[in-house]
């Protein structure tokens, strides 16, 4: 498998250098490439951006405004979203991964020209996103972007509707985290109320991890919104919101598992299985859970289950996955099966030793496993 890293690469390198001397007449070219492309192949994914913008910081005019301008006018155009390609000329220009450091040279070099920045931004978003590169403007410039962002909740493209969320998430992976808004998330609500019904679901996806965010962090504040935004949910809003109370039901929120009418706990016996019990990185196991219900009533089980990973150190870390939604009747014994795969994935590191797995059933540990990991 192609290490996710390469998607910066030296051909991306040239096709920037390309496009954006035929706007930019000093820019230069040659050392933008020199520079962009020194040890590249040795940088993980955030350095390579980094190590690009570096190079454009370098080499761009001086003028902030003529190298947005030259940004701008080396774009392709906007991409698909949701399967829909908007209409637009024939022709070639930069999209895709190269927008990360085309967007951090703007975060970098736009921090006193805002509404400048904010309409390349705007731009450079319908090519890949740039919810990393608002987040230094958001830090700098609260009151004026959340007014932006605001308005932008209306725009025709999904791309740009969706920055106002994904760029604003308190705790976005891989971006800088919004301390202001880990501590108080209010300013954010009113983007995620206008956008929870948004047509697109590229954008409603958004919403639902931004609230997951907020989650973390508070959680009564999400159990209210959940509450209060379910009462004649369509279906794509109830699984927005289904999606954005994820963290909280795998923790087993008494409140939260209530109004996913699972709050109750388990009447009955759980047992998992794995099969096989001896693994290599690569391989994939079996889970078999055996239920039998002693209720004489109909139960409804969300349920979980915890990989508890080796780390380096000998430790372990759980990390927890989707099971089963499901309802038991009186006295019904059901098995339920799933496979669980320990390929290689770029956000996990594997090491060997024993692999304790936990299955949760309405956020209470019902039952537990064990494979040994070579």
């Amino acid at each position: 498998m192609e290490p996710f890293k390469n998607l910066l690469n030296p051909a991306l390198v040239r096709a920037a250098g390309a496009a954006l001397s035929r706007h930019a007449s000093d820019f230069d070219r040659q050392r933008f490439e020199r520079m962009a492309r020194k040890g590249l192949d040795a940088l993980e994914m955030k350095a390579r951006a980094m190590q690009i913008a570096d190079a454009l910081e370098a080499t761009l005019p001086a003028s902030f405004d003529t190298a947005c301008r030259a940004i701008e006018a080396s774009l392709a155009p906007p991409v698909a979203v949701d399967g829909v390609t908007p209409s637009h000329d024939d022709g070639d220009g930069l999209a895709g991964w190269i927008v990360w450091p085309l967007g951090e040279f703007v975060a970098r070099r736009g921090l006193d020209e805002p509404e400048r920045a904010l309409q390349a931004l705007h731009a450079l978003t319908q090519r890949l996103t740039a919810e990393f590169a608002i987040r230094p403007l958001i830090v700098r410039h609260p009151q004026m972007v959340f007014e932006t962002l605001q308005r932008w909740t209306r725009d025709d493209s999904a791309h740009v509707r969706r920055l106002c969320s994904e760029g604003s998430r308190p705790r976005l992976p891989w971006g800088l985290r919004l301390q202001a808004l880990v501590a108080d998330p209010m300013p954010t609500l009113p983007i995620l109320e206008a956008l929870q019904d948004d047509p697109s679901a590229y954008v409603r996806r958004s919403v639902a991890n931004h609230l997951n965010d907020i989650a973390k962090d508070h959680p009564a504040l999400v159990v209210d919104w959940v509450r209060r935004h379910r009462c004649d949910a369509t279906p794509e809003r109830r699984a927005l919101l289904a999606h954005a109370s994820r963290t909280l039901i795998k923790q087993g929120h008494p409140g939260m598992l209530a109004l996913w009418d699972a709050g109750a706990r388990f009447a009955g016996e759980a047992a998992l299985q794995i099969a096989p019990r001896r693994v290599s990185v690569g391989d994939s196991v079996e889970l078999t859970l055996s239920l039998r219900s002693t209720s004489r009533r109909a139960q409804k089980l969300l349920i979980d289950y915890a990989v508890h990973h080796v780390k380096a150190d000998g430790g372990t870390s759980a990390k927890v996955f989707k099971g089963w939604k499901i309802e038991l009747a009186p006295g019904e014994e059901r098995t339920l099966t799933k496979r669980h795969s320990f390929r290689p994935v770029t956000t996990r590191r594997y090491h060997p030793g024993r692999h304790a797995i936990e299955v949760s059933i309405n956020g209470r540990v019902c039952a537990e496993a064990a494979l040994n990991l070579r």
